[in-house]
């Protein structure tokens, strides 16, 4: 296998993991009858975007390679509520 045809691979599961987080997002919503986010689109979209900037910078791709790393950054800090929230939620007298 080529080092083009591992890198390929490597785009395409990035926009795989990154397509994902739609894929659970709708389903969410579906069975709840409106609009939710549920954790799992955060991780998705983590994994995608850590996939697609690894590519990104292989291919040198300046433009790609803001556009995730700035995208990386909204997800990460989402990630960090949710847990925050949680650890909230779970200490005595909350």
């Amino acid at each position: 296998m080529t080092q083009l045809t591992i890198w390929l691979v490597i785009g395409f599961l990035g926009q795989v993991l990154f397509g994902m987080r739609f894929v659970v997002q709708w389903i969410r919503s579906e069975r709840e009858g409106h609009s939710i986010i549920p954790v799992a689109f955060w991780y998705f979209s983590v994994a995608g975007g850590v996939t697609l900037l690894s590519y990104a910078l292989w291919r040198q791709d300046p433009v790609f390679i803001v556009g995730q790393a700035g995208g990386l950054l909204i997800y990460g800090r989402n990630l960090f509520f949710i847990w925050r929230d949680r650890r909230r939620a779970a200490a005595p007298g909350s």
